[in-house]
């Protein structure tokens, strides 16, 4: 009996058939496990609709954890920091607290093992040059070390001073050691003139997260070390939003339409400065198997309620939870007064979106500040898809005017509490970047942080919800699309 074209056309196709049940039934069963709803319903209908790209997209980016040998060592890390703090492990309240706010402090003591601690000084540099200028100035005054860790460190014309401080360190006798991310350093235009200098100048230096599978780094390729760090002899230290690169992030397409991007850091001084370098500490480590004890001091807390009570929270794939989506909740849900947030980012996912109209209907005014133009046309129209529900709530948007990128992170809650660092409001944020960020409770802080958001209101128009309604249908398209793009995680 002899096989025929037709016989083996219909074999193909039964085989076709039941590899495609296969494949959907082990989808339905893996994917959704220990994921979002949301991100698990995400994965399933791109692996049901496209299925050859969806198995190939979630088998590169579907891992939303890191390694297990890089999870190991941070909890090893986690047991190293609580053995530097005098702090019981059962943060101690203080009366001038509000009520809600102990309880807060130790959910970011559980989660991180890092304490808040008082006797703290801030101050924030909004100017873009004005932060690199006034990093490179600390660099000059190091005597011991220089710890950096950024995101994104290119040497250019707008950051060879910061270059030239750290050179002139090392001369001094300075040991200066240097994290940059891998993949977002890579893609400017100087990384490997930027990695030169360091060599030449005798700087200590590894890549984060680098995406080099030929050594066996092959986690997923968009779990990235998003964090912006500077510490210098442990006496003081920066963090905020803002990358060493020029403000243009030295682009083409960004220098044509002519975007400029407006930062905010925060240089601290006080105990929280060791909390800090326990960050850069525990990347290092991570990175290159040192461990710096001889850096690593005691974290302490001197009482003094003229001084600010600070606490750093570290968040990102290498802990069992959201660090930072926690906190931010738990500040939203406890606001009595007033919540202003700025975020260049802004894509959340239900529980904040429910947590900020919930805070509107609870009779707690909210305000958000983000860009009028995007850098990221996917983010820029996931975040668009948010504004009728905010605008409904009574969210009031305030849209910071082009050409400039308000890159800040940021918010206040009431009349003394506020956060700044590197995370978004975004889903990335949340679950797939490694992010720093700085709980600062303080009434003189957020009457600084206040000035500062009365200068973004200035300049910005709001968007009222009459305005939104106008768009063009091809607009709300596109908007949707994107936003369901961005639970695939």
């Amino acid at each position: 009996m002899s096989i025929t074209l037709s016989d083996l056309f219909l074999w193909a196709v039964v085989v076709i058939l039941v590899v495609d049940i296969i494949v959907r039934f082990i989808a339905i069963v893996v994917i959704p496990r220990n994921r979002r709803p949301t991100a698990g319903m995400a994965w399933l209908l791109a692996i049901f609709f496209i299925p050859i790209i969806g198995i190939l997209l979630f088998l590169v980016i579907g891992n939303p954890k890191l390694p297990r040998t890089r999870r190991v060592k941070q909890k090893q890390m986690d047991a190293f920091i609580r053995s530097n703090s005098d702090i019981p492990l059962e943060q101690p309240g203080s009366e001038q607290w509000p009520d809600w706010f102990g309880s807060i402090v130790q959910l970011n003591r559980n989660l991180t093992a890092m304490p808040m601690v008082d006797g703290n000084t801030a101050s924030l540099i909004a100017d873009y040059e004005g932060s690199l200028a006034a990093m490179a100035d600390a660099v000059g005054h190091a005597r011991k070390f220089v710890h950096v860790e950024f995101y994104i460190l290119s040497l250019d014309q707008a950051t060879v001073g910061f270059f030239d401080a750290l050179e002139q360190a090392v001369k001094r006798g300075v040991t200066v050691r240097v994290l940059l991310d891998h993949w977002a350093s890579w893609r400017t235009r100087d990384y490997k003139a930027t990695l030169a200098r360091l060599d030449a100048m005798g700087a200590q230096w590894h890549l984060m997260l680098p995406v080099q599978p030929l050594k066996g780094n092959n986690q997923r390729l968009d779990l990235r070390n998003h964090r912006k760090i500077l510490v210098v002899d442990g006496n003081v230290a920066f963090t905020g939003s803002q990358n060493v690169i020029d403000r243009s992030y030295n682009k083409a397409s960004n220098v044509k339409r002519g975007l400029k991007w407006q930062e905010l850091v925060a240089r601290v001084e006080g105990p929280i400065v060791d909390a800090i370098n326990l960050i850069f500490i525990t990347d290092w480590f991570i990175e290159s198997d040192e461990l710096l004890e001889k850096e690593a001091r005691t974290i302490e807390s001197i009482d003094d309620p003229e001084l600010l009570e600070c606490q750093v929270v570290p968040s990102g794939p290498g802990f069992e939870g959201e660090n930072n989506l926690r906190l931010f909740l738990a500040l939203l849900y406890n606001a009595q007064k007033r919540i202003v947030i700025t975020s260049p980012y802004f894509v959340p996912d239900e529980s904040m979106l429910y947590a900020i109209t919930t805070a509107v209907q609870r009779g707690v005014p909210v305000d958000l500040f983000v860009s009028e133009v995007g850098d990221q046309a996917l983010v820029w129209h996931a975040q668009r898809s948010y504004y009728e529900a905010l605008l409904e709530a009574g969210v009031r948007i305030y849209m910071y005017k082009a050409p400039y990128i308000l890159h800040a992170k940021h918010f206040t809650i009431d009349d003394d509490v506020a956060v700044i660092g590197s995370s978004n409001m975004d889903m990335r944020s949340f679950g797939l970047n490694m992010e720093v960020s700085l709980l600062v409770r303080g009434e003189s802080f957020v009457r600084e942080m206040r000035v500062i958001e009365d200068d973004y209101r200035a300049v910005s128009e709001e968007l009222t919800l009459e305005e939104w309604r106008k768009q063009p249908l091809r607009s709300t398209i596109l908007d949707g699309l994107a936003r369901l793009t961005s639970a695939l995680q």
